[in-house]
C-alpha cells in the first residue's frame, strides 16, 4: 500500500509565489475534545484487534473498507450517536492515525503550508506566505504526540528518547523534521517540519515569484554551468536550500554529483547523483558519521561536483581543500547575515579543525576556493529574495576582497508590512566573465547595468 507521506505535494511553496491566494486566519477549527478522545480510543482498540502485518499486503481499497467496518462495529459498542458525515470523517482520521501522521496529515497535504510547528500536544502552528498562523489542530496528550514522533524517526532508522532528546529526520517526500523531547523540551515534545515541493523550483519560477530578476538568473545559471564555486548565505528559513536546488538544475546531466547532508533534503534533477547522509552515535555513543567524514570519503568517489547541504563545522576545511584541488563547481550553504559574515564564519569553522594556521593563510584558501557568494533573505512581508550577489576577487593585505554585482534596495515598508524596492546592478563587469567565456558561457555587458534592473 503506498505510503500516505509520498507524492503529496503538487505545487510550489507559496512563499515564493508571485500572487498566492490570501490564506484564512485559521487553518481549521479546533477539534472537539470528545471527538479527539474517541478517535484516539478507537485507534488504540484497532491496534489491539487488527493484524498489522497484513496492512502492506492488502489492497488500499480493501483496507479502507475493512477499517470502516471495524470502526462502525466499535462505534456501535461505544453507543456514540454520529451522522454519516461524522462517521466518514472519523474513519478518515483513524486511517491517518494508522498509516500517516495523525492530526498532521491534513497540514502535510495542504500545498499552501510551508512549515508546521508543533509546540507540545496543545498547540500547532503553520507558516503560510512567510507568516505564522495558529491552527485548531491538536493531539490528545504527550503520549499521542510521541507515537507520531516515533513513527517519523523510526522511518529513517533513528530514535528519540531521554538519552537522545534531539533528532533530525525526514519524511519520505524529503520534508525536514526536527524533534526535541523532554527533558530538553520543558513543557513537552516539540516538532518542526519544513515541507518541500514534490518537484524543486526552477530559476524561472523564482524569477516569476520575484525572488530575483531574469538578468540575475542568467548570470547565476552561467556561473553554475561554468563550474564556479558557489556559497549561498542566509538566515533560517530564508530559502537557501530552495535556491541551491534551483541552481543545481543548471548542472550538466552528464556530471557525477555527490551530495552530503545532515538530513537528506536536496532535490537534484540529474540522473547521476550519489546521496550521503550523516549518522548520529548509537546508544553506546559509537558509530557516529560526521559531515567531515563524508566529505573526505566523497573525494574517493570520483565526483565531478560535491554539494554540501550546509557547512556547519570542521568540514569547512575539507570542503575548501576539495574546491582548491580540482573539484570546481561545488556548492554549499551557510548561516550568515551578509556575504562578508559568511566568509568570516568559514574562517571560524576552519579554526575548529585544530590545525595551527595563520589567519592570512586561512583567508587565502577561502579567497582561492570561493568564487561567488549569494545572500538570500526572508523579509518581514514573508517573501524570500536574493538580496546580494558578490564576487570574491582575491586578497588585499590580510583582507578578502569582494565586489557586489547585484543588490536588492528597499525603498519603503508599507503599513501592511509589504516591502517596496528594486533589484539594482552595480555596473561592474565581474572578473569571472573572462573565465566563463573561455568555457563557452558568454555574458553580455547588458546583463550588468548600473542602476535598476529591468
Amino acid at each position: 500500500m503506498p505510503s500516505p507521506s509520498t507524492g503529496r505535494f503538487s505545487s510550489r511553496p507559496a512563499a515564493w509565489d508571485a500572487k498566492p491566494p490570501r490564506p484564512p486566519a485559521v487553518v481549521q477549527a479546533a477539534e472537539p475534545q470528545a471527538h479527539l478522545e474517541l478517535k484516539v480510543r478507537l485507534h488504540e482498540q484497532l491496534l489491539d484487534t487488527m493484524n498489522l502485518g497484513a496492512i502492506d499486503k492488502m489492497p488500499s481499497e480493501e483496507f479502507v473498507r475493512e477499517v470502516g467496518e471495524m470502526v462502525r462495529d466499535l462505534l456501535a459498542k461505544e453507543q456514540v450517536p454520529l451522522n454519516h458525515r461524522e462517521k466518514t470523517q472519523l474513519v478518515d482520521d483513524i486511517l491517518d492515525e494508522l498509516l500517516g501522521l495523525g492530526p498532521l496529515e491534513p497540514l502535510l497535504k495542504d500545498p499552501s503550508v510551508s512549515d508546521i510547528l508543533v509546540n507540545t500536544y496543545r498547540q500547532v502552528m503553520v507558516e503560510r506566505r512567510g507568516r505564522l498562523q495558529m491552527t485548531g489542530v491538536r493531539f490528545k496528550d504527550d503520549r499521542h504526540l510521541l507515537r507520531i514522533v516515533n513513527k517519523i524517526v523510526a522511518g529513517v532508522g533513528r530514535r528519540v528518547d531521554e538519552s537522545q532528546p534531539l533528532v533530525d529526520a525526514r519524511l519520505p517526500d524529503g520534508s525536514r523534521v526536527n524533534v526535541v523531547v523532554p527533558p530538553i523540551a520543558v513543557d513537552g515534545p516539540l516538532v518542526s517540519i519544513r515541507k518541500f515541493a514534490g518537484s524543486p523550483l526552477s530559476l524561472a519560477l523564482l524569477v516569476e515569484g520575484g525572488a530575483l530578476t531574469s538578468a540575475m538568473s542568467t548570470v547565476l545559471a552561467a556561473v553554475v554551468r561554468g563550474r564556479l564555486n558557489l556559497l549561498i548565505s542566509g538566515g533560517t528559513g530564508s530559502g537557501k536550500t530552495t535556491l541551491l536546488n534551483a541552481l543545481s538544475g543548471m548542472i550538466d546531466p552528464g556530471e557525477r554529483i555527490v551530495t552530503i547532508e545532515d538530513a537528506a533534503e536536496l532535490q537534484m534533477q540529474q540522473p547521476h547523483v550519489v546521496r550521503m547522509e550523516t549518522r548520529p552515535p548509537n546508544i553506546e555513543g559509537r558509530g557516529e558519521v560526521t559531515q567531515r567524514d563524508l566529505v573526505r570519503n566523497a573525494l574517493r568517489m570520483r565526483p565531478d561536483r560535491i554539494i554540501l547541504g550546509e557547512v556547519r563545522s570542521a568540514e569547512a576545511f575539507d570542503m575548501l581543500q576539495a574546491m582548491n584541488t580540482g573539484h570546481d563547481g561545488s556548492m554549499s550553504t551557510v548561516h550568515a547575515n551578509t556575504p562578508r559574515d559568511a566568509l568570516g564564519r568559514l574562517e571560524q569553522m576552519i579554526g575548529m579543525v585544530g590545525i595551527d594556521m595563520p589567519s592570512r593563510s586561512i583567508r587565502s584558501q577561502i579567497a582561492s576556493a570561493i568564487d561567488v557568494v549569494i545572500q538570500v533573505e526572508r523579509m518581514v512581508d514573508g517573501k524570500r529574495r536574493v538580496v546580494s550577489v558578490q564576487e570574491v576577487t582575491g586578497m588585499e593585505s590580510d583582507i578578502i576582497t569582494l565586489q557586489e554585482i547585484f543588490v536588492f534596495r528597499r525603498r519603503v515598508t508599507e503599513a501592511d508590512g509589504r516591502i517596496q524596492g528594486e533589484f539594482m546592478g552595480s555596473g561592474i563587469r565581474p572578473r569571472f566573465c573572462a573565465d566563463l567565456a573561455a568555457k563557452g558561457q558568454t555574458l553580455g555587458d547588458d546583463l550588468f547595468p548600473s542602476g535598476r534592473l529591468g
